[in-house]
């Protein structure tokens, strides 16, 4: 009998070692799960901040790049306006505009705007809407692409938007003054 109590007692001693030890193991384990949904909690916040932060800087980027278009077309229509720059100086840019059709796809243009452009880019003189339309075109490529052969077009656009006012004012009988 003496067995049967030295066997109950150890195995009692036994389970109660496991039990204690399995009860800690569980609080353990418990705490490694807070601290995995606590990681992973602050990488979704994180995830979340970068694309805001990617929103601004995006923003932030179009607004300079759109700020950047206005000087350029402001100073190429003040030059053009002034004299300094005509028709044919122009025409060197004009050269450069091939370049800018080849890496245009499907986006931001449709195929027919991409037709369209070739077109222009082909004609000798341009009337003032088909210049506005070219520049918005290239404003959109500026966004899209940003190469120096996007800003070429922008730069040619805004000339030819000041030759045609210029010229659609000669055709009104008003002077250049």
């Amino acid at each position: 009998m003496d067995i049967v109590y030295y066997v109950v007692g150890f195995s009692l001693t036994v389970v109660g070692m496991l039990g204690g030890a399995l009860y800690w193991l569980g609080g353990k384990f418990k705490e490694i799960d807070k601290r995995f949904k606590t990681v992973e909690r602050e990488l979704r916040q994180i995830r979340e901040g970068q694309g805001e932060l990617r929103r601004y800087v995006d923003e932030r980027f179009s607004r300079l790049l759109n700020g950047f278009a206005s000087y350029q077309e402001f100073f190429l229509e003040f030059l053009t306006a002034e004299d300094v720059i005509d028709k044919k100086r122009a025409e060197l840019a004009r050269g450069e505009l091939w370049r800018v059709v080849k890496p245009v796809g499907a986006n931001p243009l449709s195929k027919e705007e991409v037709e369209r452009l070739k077109e222009l880019i082909q004609k000798e003189e341009l009337t003032y809407e088909e210049a506005l339309w070219l520049r918005e075109v290239a404003r959109r490529l500026i966004i899209e692409y940003g190469t120096p052969e996007t800003w070429k077009l922008h730069a040619y656009a805004s000339i030819w938007v000041a030759l045609a006012r210029r010229k659609k004012a000669e055709e009104m009988g008003e002077s250049k003054e």
